[in-house]
């Protein structure tokens, strides 16, 4: 470590006494659950959900202890995803964005994740994939130019993340080291011209849209490579975790929350309603009574899975020092079979609440419009259960997404 490195800070007692998570969630449960037909309209997170996620550090969850943050293990944070997602699911993308951009302060310099994180408590960090980019190496850093798209959150942090390839003095690429698919350099929000594409079907308020600069110097230590775990620095179970095992487990999180919701609502609007020439209502309808108790066996089968996962995973890791690959994709199958069987039991809410749920009076359709697009993020890619079949089958693994 540098001698003028900051020192690493042991948790301190005011982090060490906060309340779980999930209770913090509760306690702004309100405010998150009514400003979600707000933060719609508006496309982005309004100031208030802002405001209370900073009061409540739900910013900073994966933030090692060291440098200010929770350091939670992996159960606490799929229940902390999920109990957000419950009340509106842009709000839950945005803390998953945000939170798993802050794990990998953990490969960071000390001196240099203090810097981004440690001065301000609303510290916040997002990135997204390239649409072109490049990184010049010049004296005491590199020169970035490019545009940048698909960041979720980023209107709310304080740091963005720009993925790009690399290129000496004389204009020859420079190659990644075996294993690693991108660089990503950081730099003030405030360096950046924003655009205004983020034109979606679902997770609008996420505002993941795009931005852009040109020529912008970026000092020396401030990137990583985006398999970061060869240079972490921080001794914790958590950091030896890939962040696609952070983000799978966190938004397989949200979509079980949006699904409890549609779930739940449901079952309250068939206990009164009578469809249009029916005799009944829809909770004597016998084929219902058999959708809600299968949607239920579903959606509580799945949950379990990813919960036990995540908890004997951690467990196993905070005993051993390591991540096995098999425990990888042990997380990577309980994710995705957790997101499609959510977005199964979504498809079943919105066909037993009929009519109704096409009007944004009621939160079906919004919910519904949020886990199809969850679907189509690369997390929700059902393609990852082919990888983990092969694996299964003794084919080499590929660890992409795992």
């Amino acid at each position: 470590m540098n001698d003028k490195s900051p020192p690493l800070r042991p948790p301190s007692e005011a982090t060490l006494n906060l309340a779980d998570p999930v209770e913090r969630v509760a306690s702004i449960a309100e405010t998150l659950r009514t400003a979600a037909p707000e933060n719609e309209a508006l496309g982005r997170l309004t100031p208030k959900v802002v405001d209370k996620l900073n009061e409540q550090r739900l910013f900073r969850l994966l933030l090692p202890a060291a440098y200010g943050g929770d350091e939670v293990d992996l159960a606490t944070w799929f229940r902390s995803m999920e109990a957000i997602a419950k009340l509106d699911a842009s709000t839950a993308w945005c803390v998953g964005q945000i939170n798993g951009c802050a794990a990998s302060s953990a490969a960071l310099a000390p001196e240099i994740a203090h810097k981004m994180w440690g001065s301000d408590p609303r510290a916040a960090l997002s990135w997204g994939p390239p649409i072109r980019s490049r990184a010049e190496e010049v004296d005491g850093g590199h020169r970035l130019s490019g545009e940048w798209g698909m960041s979720s959150g980023s209107r709310h942090a304080t740091w963005l993340g720009l993925m790009a390839p690399v290129f000496d003095r004389t204009g020859k690429a420079v190659p990644l080291p075996q294993g690693v698919s991108a660089r990503i350099f950081f730099v003030p929000a405030s360096a950046v011209e924003w655009i205004d594409n983020w034109d979606v079907i679902g997770l609008n308020a996420t505002c993941s849209g795009g931005y852009r600069l040109e020529g912008h110097f970026v000092p020396a230590g401030y990137s990583f490579s985006r398999e970061h775990l060869p240079d972490v620095q921080l001794a914790g179970a958590l950091f030896k975790f890939p962040l696609n095992s952070l983000f799978a487990t966190g938004f397989s999180g949200v979509s079980l929350g949006i699904a409890r919701s549609m779930l739940n609502d449901v079952i309250v609007l068939a206990r009164d309603k009578t469809p249009r020439l029916a005799k009944s209502t829809l909770r004597d309808n016998h084929h219902v009574q058999f959708q809600i108790g299968e949607a239920e066996a579903r959606l509580r089968s799945a949950r379990q899975y990813v919960e036990s996962t995540a908890e004997r995973v951690f467990q196993e890791v905070r005993k051993s020092g390591k991540l096995t690959i098999e425990r990888r994709i042990d997380i990577r199958m309980a994710a995705t079979f957790a997101i499609h069987e959510a977005n199964a039991v979504a498809d079943t809410a919105w066909q037993i609440a009929g009519a109704t749920a096409i009007f944004t009076v009621h939160s079906f359709e919004r919910r519904l419009r949020d886990i199809k697009t969850l679907t189509q993020q690369v997390q929700g890619r059902q393609s990852h259960l082919q990888d983990v079949g092969a694996y299964l089958m003794g084919l080499e693994p590929t660890l992409s997404f795992a």
